[in-house]
């Protein structure tokens, strides 16, 4: 269970880590828009999962940003066995849409691990810092190079959505770059043309992108990671469907609250 949490933070949330010959044309979500889902394995309801906008701007070195925050959670019997509370989190710059911090708080079973990462975009400079297990002192602090622009793995979502997709093509590649875990990643995101899905949104046209991941003892498949955005001015995700080598992890959407009118 915490391994499929792990992963799927990794593949499903930064859909667009880098996209570096397209520009972003309009913002399609604001502060305060706040989204619930539902994770689930067959018929168990694993965990509940949260992506949160602040209500207002915060402000560091003269710059706006939204906070956003993307929360996973295990409920019910399952923590019994495998009890996953995890917070990761950006702070994405309001002019350039590139984040100025990132941090993760994680909390799975006994394992911990708390960390910050501060973004110097302009002179292509990450710094993580590592905090003790009570999340009281820095014990690690290292400075990484990075080759241009990066996102992290909440922010890179966001910057997808402000994308104009409408000019994608079925079978499109999109080149993913970003920092995660004292490294820099690179993936292909296929573009799997538009499908209609009924949500607990109602019915809604969507957008359909899938990660192109190498071959593992986790998925099966070619494209076992699915991801459907919905072909509005919001463009939200109401579904991710993850194909294991054993069964198939979904998360849907529950509620969509604070939307951009």
């Amino acid at each position: 269970m915490k391994r499929y949490f792990r992963i799927l933070l990794f593949v499903c949330f930064p859909l667009a880590a880098s996209w570096a010959q397209s520009t972003a044309k309009d913002v399609p979500f604001t502060f305060g828009e706040d989204l619930h889902f539902d994770v689930t394995y067959g018929w168990v309801d694993l965990a509940e999962g949260r992506l949160h906008v602040s209500k207002k701007a915060i402000l560091e070195n003269s710059q706006s940003y939204y906070k956003i925050d993307a929360f996973g959670k295990t409920k019910g019997a399952v923590t019994l066995f495998s009890k996953v509370n995890d917070n990761w989190g950006t702070h994405l710059n309001t002019q350039s849409l590139l984040p100025g911090l990132s941090y993760r708080y994680i909390e799975e079973g006994r394992y911990r691990r708390n960390e910050k990462v501060y973004f110097d975009q302009v002179n292509k400079k990450a710094t993580l810092e590592l905090y003790d297990r009570e999340n009281k002192k820095v014990k690690e602090t290292k400075v990484f190079s990075l080759p241009g622009p990066v996102q992290d793995l909440v922010s890179g979502f966001y910057f997808l959505r402000t994308l104009d997709l409408s000019s994608l093509k079925k079978g499109q590649e999109v080149l993913i770059r970003g920092f995660f875990d004292k490294e820099i990643y690179n993936l292909k995101l296929i573009f799997g043309g538009t499908e209609t899905l009924e949500t607990k949104l109602g019915r809604k046209e969507t957008y359909l992108f899938s990660p192109r991941i190498p071959k593992n003892s986790l998925f099966r498949g070619e494209y076992p990671v699915k991801v459907w955005i919905t072909k509005d001015v919001h463009k939200i995700p109401v579904k991710i469907k993850a194909d294991l080598f054993i069964g198939s992890l979904n998360i849907d959407i529950t509620t969509a609250k604070g939307l951009k009118n």
